[in-house]
């Protein structure tokens, strides 16, 4: 990157604020650095505008409409009607959210215990913690082909491992699966839970990430003062650890269910929302009807009905993060809180039971077991505290910890591990499955199979340059606007924050049909500017927020120093912010990039001819109906992986201090 820094300025003479009494009409009306502000925000507004709430707008109206032929008829509210009688919208509404709840449930519960296991290291966080990342790190393109490969019925390692350790049968025995070998991805029972635990497997990271560093910011007085006043580490827990993470964990839990109810790719790559219709998510019926039916107005209609439930998500995330900025106190505090959380974890637990009667129990097991073996740990460090055995209790939290971790490393980077070992493989191991877990030899055939019977080389530029310019745009603009919101005085501050957070959250499944009707109006379909421009609909929004917060951070002192030294404001932004700025740009560089590179549904969407489609769905469309040519997709997806998971290890540092400093701040 640039450096940032630049010559340094003529000496001009010192000026001061002016004071209330020297403010223009239009200063006092319009707040006193409106100029600047405008000239910061124009091209954030003018992005957000057309790129987002344009085609929000044109969603409403084109699903008052129907096609017939090549016109669209005004039809009112018929496109809402006939949802109501829709079983396949039906479906998809209560799969999204079974979907939804219980990756949220073992995510928090596997991304907490995570956190605090590495919480505890004094060696190797560091390492740890960037091996944790993997998953939320390499394409959902990726993710979905090494866990189909590994969840296969016949040839599948997951049936073999589980097979030779008995797990398996023993699972049949106690009804958790139907049959063994069992078909985790064509049973119908089954398929569900095992598309969540892909999603939970590839959240867990960010969930790590998030709430170590919430622990971080948790004073150490107030665990030592616990355990001065004689309380248990599960004490400890209760009433200093959860209290201190209770906003992290609601604004991360809050971010990722409006994520993973909106999620399309990861359930499209895995099942194609099969067997029949058990996993199809509500943004498929969406697709399923915009795209593949040609009814915009019906499929526009699918997308809007669900907006009242990420309105009021949005609507909780907001009141948090303004108190984050203290814009406004929280009104409920101690039982009143208490009582809504209890409330609303009653309510879902009665609709997963009614949606889902047979995966909830299967669930609840699983959950179960994972709380039975960490309290029953816990209580064993306790007692042997309690009998003065604390070198006794150390060595078993030791040893404990350890199991814990090497577990939680094998289930994070097996599969991983199984990308890359396949890479290597020849073409006749592969399709033979012998000796799966080792090349033998190593050989690198499939990568020469993959550059010549695949436009793979020809992806691989689209992907960079596509993500290298929405990367740029939404770093130089979330700059200049992160800057107007944190620091500038102007009428509508309050409001741009809140636009740009609600445009943020805003899923492409809103979006994609109006931009999809755009891009054929003006003709850009299956070109790489209809990525290049659409894809700043979630690049720029994230960087804009987590910048604002990143740069309210940083000490305001610095800034009037420079302005009383005779600078500029526009001076102290370039000298001053954006030197101490760089751990925020860097993480939201890694984020964007890392999200442009991974982006399938609007590149699956907009994009048909082979020569302008990106890695992820170049690397779907290698699969033709049964046929899965493993090898050259894992040499592919080691391609796909190999840059940001090195960008991610060289940057994990400003990542966390970019987190901590804007975007889960609390």
């Amino acid at each position: 990157m640039r450096s940032l820094r630049t010559a340094p300025a003529p000496v001009v003479k010192a000026t001061s604020p002016p004071g209330p009494g020297s403010l223009t009409a239009a200063q006092r009306r319009l707040g006193r650095d409106w100029r600047l502000a405008a000239l910061f925000l124009t091209p954030t507004a003018v992005l957000v505008g057309v790129l987002v709430l344009v085609p929000i707008v044109q969603s409403f109206i084109t699903s008052t409409t129907e096609r017939h032929g090549a016109d669209s008829v005004f039809v009112g509210l018929d496109n809402y009607r006939a949802l109501a009688g829709d079983r396949q919208f039906r479906t998809g509404v209560v799969n999204s959210f079974v979907f939804t709840a219980y990756a949220e449930v073992f995510k928090v519960v596997l991304g907490l215990a995570a956190a605090l296991l590495l919480h505890r290291l004094r060696r190797g966080r560091a390492l740890l913690t960037g091996l944790l990342l993997v998953p939320w790190v390499v394409p959902t393109v990726v993710t979905a082909f090494s866990w189909r490969s590994l969840l296969d019925p016949i040839f599948g390692s997951v049936n073999t491992l589980l097979t030779s350790s008995g797990i398996g049968p023993l699972l049949a025995s106690l009804h958790l699966v139907d049959s063994w070998p069992a078909g985790w991805l064509s049973d119908p029972s089954l398929a569900m839970p095992s598309v969540v635990l892909v999603n939970v497997w590839k959240g867990v990271p960010f969930f790590t990430v998030c709430f170590l560093a919430g622990l971080k910011a948790i004073p150490a007085e107030h665990f030592e003062a616990a355990t001065i006043d004689g309380a248990t580490p599960w004490q400890r827990f209760r009433h200093v650890t959860l209290p201190g993470l209770r906003h992290v964990i609601t604004v991360t839990v809050t971010l990722s269910s409006i994520w993973t109810f909106n999620n399309f790719d990861l359930i499209w790559l895995l099942t194609q929302g099969g067997p029949g219709d058990v996993t199809a998510p509500y943004v498929l019926v969406a697709y399923s009807k915009a795209i593949l039916q040609l009814q915009y107005g019906a499929g526009a209609a699918v997308t809007l009905v669900m907006l009242p439930i990420i309105a009021g998500l949005v609507f909780v995330l907001v009141r948090l993060l303004r108190q984050d900025f203290g814009t406004r106190p929280p009104r409920w505090t101690g039982p009143t809180r208490t009582a809504f959380g209890w409330a609303v974890t009653a309510v879902v637990t009665g609709l997963l039971f009614w949606a889902s009667p047979e995966i909830f129990w299967k669930a609840a097991v699983v959950l179960g077991i994972i709380l039975l073996i960490v309290a029953g740990i816990g209580r064993l460090i306790a007692a042997l505290a309690d009998r003065g055995g604390r070198r006794a209790s150390a060595v078993v939290s030791r040893v404990a910890s350890g199991i814990a971790l090497a577990g939680l490393l094998a289930f994070v980077l097996g599969p991983m591990y199984w990308i890359a070992v396949t890479a290597f493989k020849s073409e006749t191991q592969v399709v033979m499955r012998d000796n799966d877990l080792w090349p033998t030899p190593w050989t690198l055939e499939q990568f020469g199979a993959l550059f010549t019977n695949q436009q793979f080389g020809r992806w691989y530029l689209n992907t960079l340059m596509v993500s290298a310019a929405s990367t740029t745009i939404a770093l130089l603009c979330a700059a200049l606007a992160g800057y107007a919101l944190a620091r500038l005085r102007f009428r509508g501050a309050q409001g741009f924050t809140v636009t740009v957070l609600l445009t943020y959250v805003m899923p492409g499944a809103l979006l994609f049909i109006p931009l999809y009707q755009l891009l054929i109006e003006t003709r850009l379909t299956d070109s790489l500017w209809s990525l290049a421009l659409t894809y700043p609909t979630f690049t720029l929004p994230f960087a804009t927020w987590l910048l604002t917060g990143y740069f309210a951070s940083i000490p305001v002192d610095l800034e009037e120093a420079a302005l009383v030294d005779g600078g500029t404001r526009i001076q102290a932004f370039r000298r001053v912010v954006l030197p101490l700025a760089k751990p925020g740009l860097l993480a939201v560089a890694l984020f964007t990039l890392t999200n442009a590179w991974n982006e399938f549904l609007f590149a699956f969407v907009f994009i048909t001819k082979d020569e302008y489609k990106t890695l992820p769905v170049g690397m779907q469309s290698m699969i033709a109906g049964d046929v899965v040519p493993q090898g050259q997709l894992a040499a592919a997806s080691l391609l796909v992986s190999i840059p940001v998971v090195v960008m991610y290890a060289f940057g994990q540092r400003f990542l966390t201090e970019g987190l901590t400093a804007g975007a889960v701040k609390g």
